[in-house]
């Protein structure tokens, strides 16, 4: 709490100055805010005597809300704060240097570089010199033994680079993501009163004082009270937990909190705390976000060592852990671990429920499993290196010589035996492929920035490779497969269909009074028509576009709708029921002079027409309107134009006399009956130009795109024939929601994965479907096993109902423009243009993604044989690298650093939609590719070895074999250095083509990057050969000698042509690498070791069985996947919010509205889900009991086990969610119950 009372100390000697000016200061607002109900309204009537007294003490009217002039919104900015949460500190460079330097195998070479040099400075007397064997001997020239230091100097040098150049990406890469981050924070903006005028400003701009338009779907941006609402109805779990809706009136609870959402209804808002004064802004100062993050970070990496060291003495540390979580967890998400979270039954269930949460992105699990394979194997390597090199040293030295050891020659041989060390380091740090996650960050960096300029707006970084694997698409239709520009086209209205728009005189005036007065006050008052921007445009359309189409009509029928809504504004409307997915309709009620009652109802023609029993006839008179005349209406209205793709929308009203008293309004039932029908309208919303493009290139691609949508089943049919989803001919079907639901459940209601199995492959258009279905659909196909590759699945939406389907899928788009908050938050990607064709861009890129690491994988690992072979044999048959550790380190950061710049910054191309997508099983190195590699690497190793053994002959020069300890660099060993480097830098080139293409150099100068890496290194190598000198153990060489070590260089093109000529099919010995994690590959013993660790991680696992210490080696993977970590933690719309799948966090603060539809399935990360059948049951009922109400687990009837039992969940939403998913909420994400109460005790506790 010392935060708190901090900031307010500063703001009370701020309020000295302004107290004349705002009738309460910042103290009593913040105090009023932290009352509820019945509370807040005794403390509101006493201190102000209702809202209207606190708008005169703001200085604001509810009607017009502020002023808007400058200096007015500055001086309330200054008196009560503005709206920011002050962000988190980027990482300065030096700590990214730090971090980098954090490397074991650098660590190491800093070690035997120091030792090295402190040893070249020790002079043994010359007599001594020859006592000490052979190798020591034949330093005659006095200069050269004293540049012994000059090798343990550069190598120093080479280590500075290698950390430099690490830390700039890392430091680049925290840049573009901080940009990206404010980018999303600008998207946001919300609706506010000004002067009289609604207009929309960026969040941030928002000042206490204003009066805020609130409608469904927002995230309330800061705290407020109600002034006017509309059934407002709020999910309040981010901040209490509790799932169920709070109904937010004036008279019982008017306090709105920043970070809720809104899930039904409208209204408006007085803003009486922003930023760091809001209920989210005070929790945030109290996760201390904004102060103390550096040793945030500190302990973050501390807490991980900690975390390996600890396994043993776990017991009396979990709380200290817990802690640090709870602190590390970017200062949004809370942990309310209890401290002993590692008591018997806690812990079980713990283990059961955290395994499958967080689903490794595919290819970081194939990549971390690969890079510690590889790993392995260079530690054997170099291992095995020192070891030959020490005994054939020793042998040599004191057997056949017979020497024995002598005290003076003591230096001298540990001079000898740190020079091996170092070479077997350095082969070490060759085989270590760090560069691959360098590679990923790089390619999905790179892949997000452009990504932008597609119109993908990236919030999660995986999200856009798993975009390649995507082998379905669930799209909704309305703005995403079409315009969403709405247009009244046809109207059946006086008995009468008209093809287009009647003319006004055509319509008795006495129906029109009632249309036109039904549409002005029963359409949302922030939907508006407002004037072209450009002269001759079209009308803009503001809010939501099926009313905009209805007020659009009433304009064609030469009416204003304006003057209604002046004459009777939204403070006067009587009652609203306003539009949600399960009414399907909406309804407002005006009080008539006579004390009479007036209803207005749209809403789905064929959902509003059973509840009419009235028609309205020509002469504007009403007549009884019978079940036969219905259907009478759907074939010859309703049916036709709905087969045109239209939407029909119906329009009717109820009278209640005065006579019968007031009705009860919260009997929806008796209430929406016996209407009156006026009018049915047929709505246009034409399909956008480039979308049945867009979905040829996805089939072909081998994605199928699904249409889910809520209009009727014949709309639906026609747009998916004009899109081309559904082609004339196929077999494939169209379904109601309803009759989906029939076909998928059992006797008992339950839903049966058989069953859907049975209709999905061929379901191509879903209509009239709740979100429920949306949910349902989306769960069945990503569980569904009848395919041999497990599907992954894209899927759209906008509204706030989307969000349990937008979350469940493996991507999930929101739309940028028309989506609502609630569905962005639930994202991982948004369409900032709500274009369908923007999706198969993402698809593009993704592909790429995939691509360019194959590439990198296929150049790095022809390095990497190359070296290790070559240091190695060398090394036993010279007893000296010819390879020397400089050398290596610059082979190390060409093709580390260098190269994953190079080839992960291809752009993509459209040939990459012409293939099927991979699979989640499909290995990274694919046949072709190993041919590749192992074919440049025999190339490259028969020139190495006849350079290395009779190079001194091919080029007349001395032989550089078996020299002495501080010998001057030879000729020989330059030009073996150099043509390795050439063949390195042509093979690059190669590398760019990886499913065996002829032609390498397509599209190369469309890579700017990728030439001027190329060309630069080329640049650099010839320096380091003409002007290295001793530290690089070069010598120059002639014009011919550079020829020839080109030559050879250019030679593994050619032979690159040689290979893509073998067909791969005949070497069916090649083997493929890098597959993805199996789930059987994890034994029980060590699941319960991973009860507490963040995620199961590949590498981890691995790591267990044995030599932990050197695999910290390979820890700079680990700091760079961290690093991609924290990126992905810090992208979400507030700092560190994320999807609950990736991360461990339990309640995440002010995320998405906790309505994750329980999934009885684990999300198990696992390739072939086979075996989930065993295990299921368990997972199943490990549900974590909630905050407070313990609910018990409600599964979902999945097919893994039907047996599992059933429980009925007292915990219905109120807003009549179908009962076949029990929408709960986000409970501890961990099995562990978490502290009851306040959030602010519950963050005491966990602080």
């Amino acid at each position: 709490m010392a935060n708190n009372s901090y900031s307010g100390v500063k703001n009370s000697m701020v309020e000295a100055n302004h107290d004349g000016e705002f009738g309460c200061t910042l103290k009593d607002l913040r105090s009023l805010m932290e009352l509820r109900g019945a509370e807040a309204i005794s403390k509101i009537g006493e201190s102000y005597e209702d809202t209207q007294g606190l708008c005169n003490r703001l200085k604001t009217s509810p009607i017009d809300g502020l002023s808007g002039q400058p200096a007015d919104i500055e001086k309330r900015k200054t008196v009560f704060g503005e709206n920011l949460i002050p962000p988190k500190k980027p990482k300065t460079f030096l700590q990214l240097v730090w971090e980098a330097l954090q490397d074991v195998t650098l660590i190491i070479l800093e070690v035997a570089a120091i030792v090295s040099l402190g040893l070249s400075f020790y002079k043994p007397p010359d007599a001594e010199r020859e006592n000490c064997g052979r190798a020591a001997g034949g330093v005659e020239d006095e200069n050269e033994s004293e540049a012994g230091w000059i090798e343990g100097a550069a190598i120093l040098l080479s280590v500075v680079c290698v950390v430099l150049v690490t830390a700039f990406n890392d430091w680049s890469k925290e840049k573009q993501f901080r940009g990206l981050q404010s980018r999303i924070e600008q998207e946001q903006k919300f609706t506010v009163v000004r002067g009289g005028q609604v207009i929309q400003i960026p969040v941030a701009e928002i000042v206490v004082g204003d009066v805020a338009q609130v409608k469904y779907g927002d995230l309330l941006p800061a705290d407020g009270v109600l002034i006017q609402g509309n059934d407002l109805k709020i999910d309040e779990s981010s901040l209490t937990g509790e799932s169920d809706h709070v109904k937010k009136t004036q008279e019982k609870d008017p306090m709105l909190l920043s970070g809720t959402h809104v899930m039904e209804g409208s209204g408006k808002m007085l803003v009486t705390a922003v930023g760091v004064n809001s209920q989210t802004g005070i929790i945030f100062t109290l996760l201390g976000s904004a102060e103390d993050d550096e040793e945030d970070e500190e302990e973050k990496k501390k807490e991980k060592e900690e975390k390996k060291k600890q396994r043993k003495n776990k017991k009396q540390d979990a709380s200290v852990e817990n802690r640090k979580k709870a602190k590390a967890q970017d200062g949004a998400a809370m942990e309310m671990q209890p401290l002993n979270s590692d008591e018997g039954a806690d812990a079980e269930e713990k283990k059961k429920s955290n395994l499958p949460k967080k689903e490794k992105s595919v290819l970081q699990g194939k990549l971390t499993k690969l890079a510690v394979q590889i790993g392995k194997a260079g530690l054997v390597m170099s291992a095995i290196t020192v070891i030959i090199l020490v005994v054939l040293f020793v042998v040599d030295t004191f057997w056949i010589q017979g020497l024995s050891w002598v005290k003076e020659c003591t230096p001298i041989y540990i001079q000898f035996f740190v020079k091996f060390f170092i070479i077997g380091v350095t082969v070490l740090v060759v085989a270590v492929p760090e560069g691959l996650p360098l590679a990923v960050t790089i390619s999905l960096a790179y892949s997000v920035k452009k990504m932008m300029k597609d119109n993908n707006l990236v919030r999660h970084l995986d999200a856009c490779e798993t975009m390649g694997n995507a082998t379905a698409i669930c799209s909704d239709k309305t703005g995403t497969l079409t315009m969403n520009r709405m247009t009244v086209v046809q109207a059946f209205v006086a008995e009468k269909h008209y093809k287009k728009v009647p003319e006004p005189e055509n319509i008795p005036s006495s129906i029109l009074d009632i249309l036109i007065l039904g549409i002005a006050v029963n359409c949302a008052y922030t939907t508006k028509i407002m004037p072209p921007e450009k002269e001759g445009g079209l009308p803009r359309q503001v809010g939501n576009k099926t009313e905009c189409a209805l007020l659009g009509f009433s304009n064609d029928l030469k009416r204003d709708y304006q003057a209604i809504r002046t004459e009777i504004p939204e403070e006067k409307l009587y009652k609203v029921y306003t539009f949600n997915s399960v009414r399907k309709s909406m309804s407002t009620v005006l009080k008539m002079a006579d004390g009479s009652y007036r209803m207005f109802s749209k809403g789905a023609s064929e959902i509003l027409l059973k509840k009419c029993s009235k028609i309205l006839t020509a002469n504007g008179e009403s007549k009884v309107f019978r079940p036969r005349d219905r259907d009478d209406m759907v074939k010859k209205v309703i049916e036709p134009m709905a087969s045109e793709g239209l939407r029909t929308i119906c329009l009717a009203y109820r009278d209640f006399p005065a006579s019968e008293g007031e009705p009860d309004w919260n009997s929806e039932n008796d209430i929406l009956t016996g209407l009156t029908c006026l009018s049915v309208v047929g709505i246009e919303d034409p399909v956008r130009l480039e979308v049945p493009d867009a979905i040829k290139k996805c089939q072909r691609a081998g994605i199928t795109v699904r249409m889910v949508t809520g209009d009727n089943i014949n709309t639906a049919r026609a747009i998916a024939t004009k899109c081309g989803i559904l082609l004339p001919g196929d077999d494939f079907i169209c379904l109601e929601g309803k009759e989906f639901n029939r076909r998928i459940r059992n006797e008992k209601g339950e839903i049966e994965q058989e069953r859907i199995d049975k209709i999905w492959p061929k379901l191509r258009v879903l209509a009239r479907s709740s979100p429920t279905d949306k949910h349902t659909l989306v769960k069945g196909i990503i569980d569904s096993t009848v395919l041999e590759q497990r599907q992954v699945v894209a899927v759209t939406g906008d509204g706030t109902n989307d969000g349990p389907a937008l979350k469940k899928a493996d991507v999930g788009f929101a739309m940028g423009i028309a989506g609502t908050d609630v569905a962005k938050e639930a994202s991982d990607i948004i369409l900032t243009d709500d274009n369908f064709s923007s999706i198969v861009k993402a698809v593009m890129w993704g592909r790429n993604v995939y691509d360019s690491i194959s590439k990198f994988l296929q150049f790095q690992l022809t390095v990497n044989v190359v070296a290790v072979i070559v240091a190695f044999t060398g090394a036993c048959i010279t007893q000296d690298s010819p390879l020397k550790a400089v050398q290596m380190l610059w082979v190390n950061l060409i093709m580390d650093t260098f190269a994953s710049l190079a080839l992960a910054t291809e752009p993509p191309t459209e040939a990459l939609l012409l293939r099927k997508p991979y699979g989640r099983n499909k290995p990274l190195i694919s046949r072709t590719m190993m041919k590749n590699i192992l074919g440049q690497g025999v190339y490259q190793l028969i020139i190495i070895f006849t350079l290395l053994f009779a190079g001194e002959k091919l080029f007349d020069i001395d032989s550089g074999r078996n020299t002495p300890l501080h010998a001057p660099p030879s000729e020989h060993y330059t030009i073996v250095f150099n043509t390795f480097v050439l063949m390195q830098l042509f093979n690059e080139i190669n590398a760019r083509k990886i499913h065996g293409e002829r032609n390498v150099f397509e599209g190369i100068f469309n890579n700017l990057i990728f030439c001027s890496i190329v060309f630069g290194t080329f640049i650099i190598q010839i320096v380091i050969v003409q002007f290295g000198g001793k530290p690089f153990s070069c010598v120059s060489l002639t014009i011919d000698q550079w020829l020839w070590c080109t030559f050879l260089g250019f030679g593994s093109l050619l032979w690159g042509q040689v290979i893509s000529t073998v067909p791969t099919s005949r070497l069916k010995f090649l083997k493929t690498a890098g597959h993805g994690t199996q789930k059987e590959e994890i034994p029980d013993y060590e699941l319960e070791e991973l009860d507490d660790m963040d995620e199961i991680d590949h590498a981890e696992r691995e790591l267990r069985r044995g030599q932990i210490l050197w695999f910290r080696g390979l820890n700079r993977i680990q700091t760079q996947i961290r690093v991609v970590n924290a990126f992905r933690s810090s992208i979400s719309l507030y700092e560190g919010l994320e999807k609950p799948e990736s991360r461990s966090s339990i309640h995440n603060f002010m995320t998405h509205p906790e309505f994750r539809i329980e999934d009885s399935e684990p999300h198990i990360p696992l390739i072939d889900d086979t075996d989930a059948e065993d295990d299921a049951p368990t997972k199943r009922n490990s549900a974590s009991p909630r905050n407070t109400t313990p609910t018990p687990p409600s599964p979902t009837p999945a097919t893994a086990a039907p047996t599992a039992p059933v429980s009925p969940s007292p915990n219905q939403n109120n807003n009549a969610v179908e009962s076949s998913n029990h929408l709960l909420p986000e409970g501890p994400k961990s099995g562990t119950p978490s502290a009851p109460g306040s959030p602010l005790h519950s963050l005491e506790t966990s602080l």
